[in-house]
Order: structure tokens, then sequence, then C-alpha cells
């Protein structure tokens, strides 16, 4: 019984630290070193399926990443800054020797676990003033926990996001 709450505790402390996957992808030929401005393309983000208060925790996170990047937020802008969200279940399986009860030899049996918990995926674009092309887009996947402090959670993901911005461009 006791490797049973061992087990189960070592399976919750892996998905609440879970990492998020991070990915990007650019056009080579923008000019990220000419961006010095931003502002939210608001029509797409009213578009995301998700709660307001999330798009405000979505919304203050993007523009503390950026200006702290040294970009700043314009009403005519070099590039415009839209996200939106997917969320899908995921079930992982593991596998765990059981533990057999009552005195005497330990029986063991094959115990498979499959928690199920919801992976939630952002994705940040980033596109040109003038042209109106995205140039760069930046998606972030990780576990979801609702006992975790969303602002943080939030804060988390895009921060992990826009490690990747202004991509490395090789001239």
């Amino acid at each position: 019984m006791k490797s049973f709450f061992t087990f189960a505790l070592l399976g919750l402390l892996l998905t609440s630290c879970a990492s998020i996957q991070v990915s990007s992808d650019f056009d080579s030929k923008a000019p990220f070193a000419q961006y010095k401005t931003f502002a939210f393309l608001k029509e797409g983000i009213d578009k995301a399926e998700i709660s307001d208060l999330d798009k405000k925790r979505i919304l203050r996170s993007i523009e503390k990443q950026m200006t702290e990047k040294g970009y700043t937020l314009s009403e005519t802008p070099d590039i415009f800054i839209n996200f939106f969200t997917r969320e899908r279940e995921r079930q992982d399986i593991y596998q765990s020797v059981g533990i057999g009860w009552g005195w005497g030899p330990v029986w063991g049996s094959t115990v498979q676990v499959a928690p199920t918990a919801t992976e939630g995926i952002l994705f940040i674009d980033i596109i040109d003033g003038k042209q109106k092309d995205l140039v760069w887009q930046g998606k972030g996947a990780g576990i979801l926990s609702e006992r975790a402090n969303k602002d943080e959670q939030i804060d988390k993901f895009v921060s992990e996001i826009l490690k990747q911005y202004p991509p490395k461009v090789n001239d």
C-alpha cells in the first residue's frame, strides 16, 4: 500500500512540475532587427475561446515580456501580436507493480495507471505591421493545473514561448 501512495505522489509531482514544450518558426527574410514597437491584434484575440480573465492574463504577460525585451507599445506598431489557444485531454499510461496483501510471500501483479490531464497549447503570432504577414509563431504546450496560480502558470507559458523571440537569424 505504501508503494502505491509513493507511486501516486510521484505521478502527481511529475504532472505538476511538467515542463512546457516550446517550438517556434519564423520567416527568415523578415527584418526582425528593425522591429521596435508592437500592438495587439484585437480582432484575432477576441476570437480566442477562453475566458476574458485568461485573455487579460495573457495580454499582460505578453506586454511585460515584450517591454522587458525593449519593445514599446504603440498606436502605429512595427508588429502586431495575436494569440490563440487549444486544449486537449492527454492520457499517460504508467505501469506499476502491485503489492500483495496479508502475511507471507508478496504476490505481485502489473497495474496500469492512466491519469488524464488537460494539456493547454498557446500560440503567439507576430505579424509585420506594414506587410501584414505572419513573420514568427511560437507555440507552448503543457499540462494545465487547476491548483496552480493562473497568473503564474500563464506567465510561465508566455515567457517560455517568447524566450525564442526574436529569432537568431543568420545574415
